[in-house]
C-alpha cells in the first residue's frame, strides 16, 4: 500500500507520522456557493476545457495513489501545466487537514479532466494539522499560491465546503469509500487575474491566523523532454486530444 510521511502539528508540539493511503479523490467545484465556482469554470473554459456540468457539484475524480507526492521537484511534459492551492483532507486515525497543489496538464485536460489530473503529481505539503483543534475557527484560515514569485491565488477556506461536509458527500457518492486511509484534494478557485498561470516555481500555503501558524511548500517543475537531444525527441502529441 502507498504511504507518505508528514509532520503532524498540534497543541502538544509536533511528531512525524506515516500515513497509508488506500484511495485518493480530487474534487471540482467544491465551493459553498455555486456562483463562486463559476469564475474558475470560465477560466478553464477559455483554455478549451469542458466541465461535465450535468454532474452535480462537487464533481469527484478518483486518482490512483501513485500520483501523490510530498517532493519539491516534479517532472512534466510540455509547457502548459499549472499548479494551484487546495485544501487537502487526510482521513487516518482521525481527520487531518493540510494544503496541496493539484498540478494539471492543461492541454490534456481538454480531452479528459480525469486523465489530466492523473498524469501529473498531486503535491502535498508534508505538514498536517489535527482538524478538530482548529474546527472552531476553521473559516478564519486562508490559502495563497504563487507562480515564479507572483501572487496567483489568495482565498479564505470559507469559500469551500467544510471538511465534514466534504466527507459526508463522499460517503453518499462513493459506495466503496473506506472508513480511513484516504486523501481528498478539495478543489480550487479562480486566479487573481482570472487566467490560468504557467511557470516553473510554484509555492502554496495555508495560514491559521488564530493560532499563528502556517503550512507552506514550494516545488519546481522540470521539463522531462528537455533531457533528450532535440533531433531525438518524440512528439508530445501524436493525435487529436
Amino acid at each position: 500500500m502507498f504511504s507518505f510521511e508528514a509532520k503532524v502539528i498540534n497543541r502538544q508540539g509536533s511528531v512525524s507520522q506515516r500515513f497509508p493511503v488506500r484511495r485518493m479523490y480530487n474534487l471540482g467545484s467544491a465551493t459553498r456557493e455555486a456562483a463562486v465556482a463559476v469564475h474558475h469554470q470560465e477560466e478553464v473554459a477559455r483554455a478549451g476545457v469542458t466541465i461535465a456540468l450535468h454532474i452535480p457539484a462537487p464533481r469527484i475524480y478518483p486518482i490512483d495513489t501513485f500520483a501523490l507526492t510530498t517532493e519539491d521537484l516534479i517532472g512534466v511534459h510540455g509547457l502548459r501545466t499549472s499548479g494551484e492551492v487546495e485544501i487537502v483532507l487526510v482521513m487516518s486515525d482521525r481527520l487531518y487537514v493540510g494544503v496541496g497543489s493539484d498540478h494539471t496538464d492543461r492541454d490534456l485536460e481538454r480531452g479528459s479532466i480525469v486523465w489530466s489530473k492523473q498524469v501529473n503529481p498531486n503535491i502535498l505539503a508534508p505538514t498536517l494539522w489535527d482538524f478538530e483543534e482548529i474546527a472552531d475557527h476553521w473559516d478564519a484560515c486562508v490559502m495563497r499560491s504563487r507562480v515564479d514569485g507572483r501572487l496567483y491565488q489568495d482565498v479564505g477556506v470559507s469559500a469551500f465546503l467544510s471538511p465534514h461536509d466534504i466527507l459526508k458527500i463522499l460517503k453518499e457518492r462513493v459506495p466503496g469509500l473506506p472508513a480511513r486511509d484516504f486523501v481528498v484534494f478539495c478543489s480550487t478557485i479562480v486566479a487573481l487575474d482570472k487566467e490560468i498561470g504557467f511557470g516553473q516555481r510554484w509555492q502554496f500555503e495555508m495560514e491559521d491566523p488564530v493560532l499563528g501558524r502556517k503550512i507552506s511548500h514550494t516545488y519546481q517543475v522540470e521539463q522531462l523532454l528537455d533531457e533528450i537531444a532535440e533531433p531525438y525527441r518524440v512528439p508530445l502529441v501524436t493525435g487529436k486530444l
